[in-house]
């Protein structure tokens, strides 16, 4: 359970609106829901303030449908990453009122009641074209969050004029996450232009030379721009995680 539907439960106990029998039926489900070939864990939102998120590849789309629907009955809804077009088409039948989005292969059923995701200063940008589908994946792990994400995309430096005329929107933002392949050299400039932390995003596109990511991610690592955090190869996900928290600290 969320921890701001928690502390309405406890804030209606203290005020006299609910009884502690009736608090104690809203807050009595397990930790951990074995499901033999997965262990939900439905504390996760409690502790680290969002609920576990699935990661669709390597999971059967039955697997799939079973943990979403544990998830779901708990009211905080679901996201899935990496999910594959028949796991998608299965989770749309499920449950009609999930997002599904086929860029970022992802499937997100917002909870019950939940506000729009609101504009926090996240910002991301791509080098190239080909880097979108890590950048919206990072986007709607964001807005799964409550973050509303701008984007800039195809701004690489092939063509340096292109992120240079985006002084100001890379400037407005609180932090900004930078999804590139090839040379993955973009983050590094972004890095050089703004005083905000930039999470740096190797991807696994590019020509042979470029190793799956792996060039992007050295040239990442070894970043000369001050306050470059770099995540794993295609990682929109975990970029998502850490902007979510930074923007969080700040408010």
């Amino acid at each position: 359970m969320m921890r701001d539907r928690v502390r309405a439960v406890l804030a209606d106990v203290a005020a006299g609106r609910r009884t502690v029998e009736d608090a104690l039926s809203q807050l009595d489900a397990a930790p951990v829901d074995d499901l033999s070939f997965a262990q939900i864990d439905h504390h996760r939102a409690l502790r680290q303030g969002y609920p576990e998120v699935v990661f669709g590849e390597g999971k059967s789309v039955e697997q799939a449908l079973q943990i979403c629907a544990r998830l779901a009955e708990h009211g905080d809804g679901f996201l899935v990453t990496r999910a594959e077009a028949a796991m998608r088409l299965a989770l749309r039948g499920a449950h009609p009122e999930a997002e599904d989005d086929d860029v970022a292969r992802t499937v997100l059923l917002r909870r019950a009641g939940a506000a729009a995701p609101a504009e926090s200063g996240a910002l991301v940008v791509t080098a190239g074209t080909g880097d979108l589908p890590v950048a919206q994946e990072c986007i709607v792990t964001l807005r799964a969050f409550g973050h509303a994400a701008r984007r800039v995309a195809d701004v690489g430096v092939a063509g340096i004029h292109r992120v240079l005329a985006q002084q100001d929107v890379l400037r407005a933002a609180r932090v900004v996450v930078v999804v590139a392949g090839m040379d993955g050299a973009l983050p590094s400039v972004v890095g050089g232009m703004v005083r905000v932390p930039v999470i740096a995003v190797p991807t696994s596109v590019g020509y042979g030379a470029s190793f799956h990511g792996l060039s992007a991610l050295l040239t990442m690592l070894n970043s000369c721009a001050a306050g470059v955090v770099v995540c794993n190869i295609d990682n929109g996900f975990g970029a998502a995680v850490a902007a979510a928290r930074i923007l969080e600290l700040g408010a």
